[in-house]
């Protein structure tokens, strides 16, 4: 057996001696909204620590855990923090969380993150549906052996974000009366935020937001045949559009100041994809 997969299947193995909880949605909380999954229905809570083989996030202000319960009637696993690239990890172990949510029995995910603005019109606050993304300043998930357990050796891509699920979403933030941008998210390996250049570059590409995570894991769960979408929080402009250091401060204030909606906004795509 493919050693990434054993990782997944002990992983699995692991969760099933704490819960038998199938649920039906995924969710990977960005930055800012840790604390969401404190507030649905839990049934139970299980910390990486305890998860054989599982990578633990090293970031503050990331939990690490997978909590599982319901939103109103809807069974979903929440993690709660996320495992990044730039934590040293091998892109496997950082999709790892992904293809075991999906292994548990989730058919959808929904991707959260907290993002730089590279599009002018944007805002710091502004919630961005994202369209598609560009993956290419970052090592592809599926490279080496192919999980045949998982997926097609060349998946498609054309439709990462389903859109279906675009579509209600928007339906969603219409009824809330929240804004929603809709574009194009680049991932970028992190930690360091991205240069002036960097970021002309990713305009220059069609690039609409940026940042240090989501793009991976989309890739992960489109080659295992999950319904993908996902929501960036534009919590600062990217660098050369704003005049002012980056700081993980600022990125962490304007998430806790549209937190409210955010969360909002989260519970009822979950509801009704």
């Amino acid at each position: 057996m493919n050693n990434v997969y054993e990782k997944i299947k002990t992983c699995l193995a692991s969760i099933r001696e704490k819960t038998d909880f199938v649920p039906e949605v995924a969710l990977i909380l960005g930055s800012g909204l840790g604390d969401y999954a404190d507030q649905i229905k839990i049934e139970t809570t299980i910390d990486y620590a305890d998860i054989e083989g599982f990578p633990t996030s090293t970031v503050a202000g990331h939990k690490g855990r997978f909590v599982f319960g319901y939103v109103e009637k809807v069974p979903i696993v929440i993690m709660q923090g996320r495992v990044h690239y730039y934590e040293g990890y091998p892109m496997t172990d950082v999709v790892l969380p992904t293809r075991l949510m999906g292994m548990l029995g989730a058919k959808k995910l929904v991707l959260t993150n907290a993002a730089g603005g590279v599009n002018l019109n944007y805002k710091p606050g502004d919630f961005m549906l994202i369209t598609d993304h560009i993956t290419t300043a970052i090592p592809s998930p599926l490279i080496g052996e192919n999980l045949e357990e998982l997926g097609t050796r060349f998946p498609d891509m054309s439709e990462v974000y389903s859109l279906r699920m675009r579509e209600t979403i928007k339906a969603e933030a219409e009824k809330l009366e929240i804004p929603l941008r809709e574009g194009v998210y680049v991932q970028f390996t992190g930690p360091a935020y991205e240069t002036p250049a960097e970021i002309r570059m990713c305009r220059s590409w069609g690039g609409d937001a940026v940042g240090m995570s989501t793009a991976c894991e989309a890739v992960a769960a489109k080659h295992m045949g999950m319904e993908i979408c996902g929501i960036s929080c534009i919590t600062n402009m990217a660098a050369g559009v704003s005049k002012k250091p980056l700081n993980h401060k600022e990125v962490q204030e304007t998430a806790d100041r549209v937190a409210v909606q955010f969360k909002e906004l989260i519970t009822a795509v979950v509801t009704n994809i």
